[in-house]
């Protein structure tokens, strides 16, 4: 069996289907990650717009 940290509060979460919740521990942990997506409190790593490539395909 698969035992993983819920991502919100760090509780110990059985990885198995049983568990609706997975990868969190709860209903609550599960909601406040969404709030935290909502409230842009999480970003994925990019280019800036109007980087260096944008120029590129412009001048063409």
């Amino acid at each position: 069996m698969t035992v993983v940290s819920c991502p919100t509060c760090g509780k110990k979460v059985e990885w198995k289907p049983e568990n609706k919740f997975r990868p969190f521990c709860s209903e609550r942990c599960k909601q406040i990650d969404l709030g935290a997506w909502a409230e842009e409190k999480y970003t994925i790593p990019g280019a800036p717009p109007g980087d260096a490539d944008d120029e590129s395909i412009s001048k063409e």
